[in-house]
């Protein structure tokens, strides 16, 4: 059965539904997505890295969960969601922060064009990851995450560089 995402406009208004796979072949069509950086009580930044399984931007260090809200989910809801499915905890502390656009190809295998909503989310239970969406887990101060980014750009995704610039920038 193929995953149907929400396809949107420049304004981030609903088109229609559009399969994830056709979202994301040739140069993309544009559709809506989201980023949730997850913090501990340390305020430690979970980083997540993408399974070699993914079709795009395998093995890539990400944000600590990525992906789609489906129809009638809001962003927050498609969070809690996510948190269950990829990383098997619970919230119910997620706030949003922004959204912004951007495309960028993927080798010549595919591409993201998403209108990509930033959500903040607070845990302090334990995550257990799902190995079909995330390999490894790391936590990391912001500081280092900084550092490390800079020093090693290539070992990241793309939506969350330009996310992390927007969040530092918005403090």
């Amino acid at each position: 059965m193929q995953e149907l995402i929400l396809q949107v406009d420049k304004n981030d208004s609903i088109i229609r539904e559009i399969s994830k796979e056709k979202a994301h072949q040739g140069k993309g069509i544009l559709h809506r997505a989201f980023l949730a950086m997850v913090f501990n009580e340390k305020e430690q930044f979970l980083l997540t890295k993408r399974s070699k399984s993914k079709k795009l931007w395998p093995d890539f260090w990400d944000g600590s969960i990525a992906s789609h809200p489906k129809k009638g989910e809001s962003q927050e809801q498609a969070t809690e969601r996510r948190m269950i499915e990829e990383l098997r905890t619970n919230t119910k502390d997620v706030k949003y922060l922004f959204k912004f656009h951007y495309q960028v190809p993927y080798k010549d295998i595919g591409s993201e064009n998403e209108i990509c909503a930033v959500l903040k989310v607070k845990i302090s239970g334990k995550i257990s990851p799902n190995p079909e969406e995330i390999s490894e887990c790391r936590w990391m101060d912001i500081e280092s995450f900084k550092k490390d980014l800079s020093a090693n750009p290539e070992k990241y995704t793309p939506w969350l560089k330009i996310a992390f610039k927007k969040y530092e920038s918005d403090k």
